[in-house]
C-alpha cells in the first residue's frame, strides 16, 4: 500500500475526550472515529488490525477443534424469557419492540440462542462433545462508556459454547479453552494471566478471566509474581488429551492470581511476602463452566449411553476481540506512539522515501516494495511529498515494528537503513539484505488481514 493512496487521517493534537493512552493513540493514528458514546467507526488502519486479531482467534479456535458459525446480533426476547434472564440481566441489555410489537434485544451474549440451536438438532450423546463459536458484534448499554474501545457499548467478541455429556468432559473443554487462549494471546504479543474471577450474570461456579497488567486496567488484581514468568511458548499439545490440558491448567492457575471480586486475604498472605503483588489489569477474555443451568431451563437434553435422557453440561468462553487492540496499545507504546508486536501489526514494515521525486530513491523504494510484496508481506510505502520529520513522526505514531529508510546519500554507498520501532536501533545494509531480514523476522508469523 502506498500512503498517498491510503486513508489515514492522523491527528497532530490529542482529542480532549481521550483519557487513556490507547484511546489517544487510536484517535490520533486514524484508527477509529466516534459515532456516538461508546460506538466507533473502524477506519482502514484500525480495521486492518482488528481483522488480524480476528484471524488469529479463528486459527487457534479451529486448532483446538472448535467449529465456527455465526448467529444474528438481534435476538427475540422469547428465549431469554425462557431462561429467566430477560428481566434479570439488567439495564445493560438494549431492549426494544419491533413493528409487530414483539420484544426484541440487541444481544449482549448468546447462551440462549446457541442452546436453542443445539436442542433443535442434537439428541444423542454420540454427537458429543461439541464446541461451537462465532465472532460477532455485541452491544451492552454501559452507563458511562469511556476509554475508547476498552469500554465501549458496541464491541466485537468471540464467544464459544461447549456441550458435553458429563461434568468431567465439560471441565476438559474448560481446560482446552484455557490452553487455546494462552496460545492466542501470546501470538498477539500479550502476556495475559488467567485469574480466578466472578461469573457475574453468566452464572456458574468455575470461571477464570484473562488479564493484561496495565496501570489503566479497570480491575484490581492480586497475584503471586511467579505467574508473570509463565509462558506457553511453542510447545505442542494434544487438545483431545484430558491429561495434557489439565496439566497446563494446573501449571498456569495453581499460583495465587485473583480479581478483587474473588480475592481472599488469608490465602494471599500464604504467598511469600516478596512475591505478593497488587496491580491493575485489563480483562481480555473469560471462560465459564456453568453445568446444566441453561440446558435444564431450556430442555437441551441428549439420550445417554444407558438410554436415559439427561441435560448436557455447558460452558461459555469469550475473547474481547475489539478490546484487544486497546490492551495491546496499553501494553506496548512509548511517548511517540504505538509499538505493534510483529504478530498483529497492520503492515509488516514501513518504507520511507527521504527524497520523493528523486529518480534513484523512487526506484529503490519501488524495488523494496515489490520484493517484500512478492514474499507475501505487506509494506506501507510513504511516498508523500512531505518532509522527512513528518514521515518519521507518522511511522512512529502508527507503530509499524520495522522501518526501511531510503535516501540519496545512503544509496550512493549502496545501503538503506533498517530501524526497529521498539528499540530505536538502526543499521545500514544493502536493500537486498534489508528485505531478507524482514522476511526472516516474519517467518511463521504472518497473519494476513484486509
Amino acid at each position: 500500500m502506498r500512503l498517498s493512496r491510503y486513508f489515514l487521517p492522523v491527528l497532530k493534537e490529542t482529542p480532549a475526550e481521550a483519557q487513556i493512552v490507547s484511546h489517544r493513540y487510536m484517535l490520533r493514528a486514524g484508527m477509529i472515529k466516534q459515532n456516538a458514546a461508546g460506538i466507533y467507526s473502524w477506519l482502514p488502519l484500525g480495521f486492518k488490525v482488528l481483522r488480524k486479531l480476528e484471524n488469529i482467534v479463528h486459527e487457534e479456535q479451529m486448532r483446538a477443534g472448535h467449529v465456527p458459525m455465526l448467529m444474528p446480533t438481534l435476538q427475540s426476547a422469547d428465549l431469554w424469557k425462557e431462561s429467566g434472564r430477560f428481566d434479570a440481566y439488567g439495564p445493560e441489555m438494549l431492549r426494544f419492540k419491533d413493528r409487530q410489537d414483539r420484544d426484541m434485544l440487541y444481544g449482549p451474549t448468546n447462551e440462549e440462542m446457541i442452546t436453542d440451536i443445539f436442542r433443535s438438532h442434537v439428541g444423542s450423546y454420540k454427537d458429543l462433545p461439541m464446541t461451537l463459536y462465532h465472532i460477532q458484534w455485541k452491544f451492552r448499554d454501559e452507563m458511562r462508556p469511556r476509554f475508547g474501545v476498552m469500554r465501549g457499548r458496541e464491541f466485537l467478541m468471540k464467544d464459544g459454547y461447549n456441550f458435553d455429556l458429563t461434568k468431567e468432559d465439560a471441565m476438559h473443554a474448560y481446560n482446552r479453552h484455557l490452553v487455546s487462549y494462552l496460545r492466542t494471546y501470546e501470538r498477539m504479543g500479550l502476556h495475559a494471566i488467567p485469574m480466578r474471577a466472578d461469573s457475574g450474570p453468566i452464572g456458574g461456579d468455575d470461571t477464570h478471566e484473562f488479564l493484561v497488567l496495565a496501570e489503566t486496567g479497570e480491575s484490581e488484581v492480586f497475584y503471586d509474581s511467579a505467574v508473570t514468568d509463565l509462558r506457553f511458548g511453542d510447545r505442542e499439545i494434544d487438545y483431545d488429551s484430558h491429561a495434557d490440558c489439565a496439566a497446563v491448567m494446573e501449571e498456569f492457575t495453581s499460583k495465587y492470581a485473583r480479581t478483587d471480586e474473588t480475592h481472599e486475604e488469608a490465602l494471599f498472605n500464604e504467598v511469600p511476602e516478596d512475591r505478593r503483588r497488587v496491580a491493575r489489569g485489563i480483562e481480555v477474555g473469560q471462560i465459564f463452566y456453568f453445568g446444566t443451568k441453561y440446558s435444564e431451563a431450556m430442555g437441551a437434553t441428549v439420550q445417554g449411553p444407558d438410554g436415559k435422557v439427561v441435560p448436557v453440561h455447558m460452558g461459555s468462553h469469550g475473547i474481547g476481540v475489539s478490546r484487544l487492540l486497546g490492551a495491546i496499545i496499553e501494553a506496548s507504546h512509548d511517548d511517540k506512539g504505538i509499538i505493534w508486536p510483529e504478530g498483529v501489526t497492520p503492515f509488516h514494515c514501513g518504507i520511507v522515501n527521504l527524497k520523493q521525486g528523486d529518480e534513484e530513491a523512487d526506484a529503490a523504494c519501488q524495488a523494496l516494495y515489490d520484493s517484500l510484496t512478492a514474499l507475501g508481506l505487506e509494506p506501507l510505502y510513504d511516498d508523500r511529498n512531505e518532509r522527512a520529520g513528518g514521515k518519521f513522526a507518522t511511522m512512529d505514531l502508527i507503530g509499524l515494528p520495522w522501518r526501511i529508510t531510503v535516501g540519496p546519500r545512503g544509496l550512493k554507498n549502496g545501503v538503506v537503513e533498517l530501524t526497529s520501532r521498539r528499540t530505536g536501533e538502526s543499521e545500514e545494509m544493502t536493500p537486498e539484505l534489508a528485505v531478507e531480514r524482514i522476511a526472516q523476522i516474519y517467518k511463521g508469523l504472518t497473519v494476513r488481514g484486509l
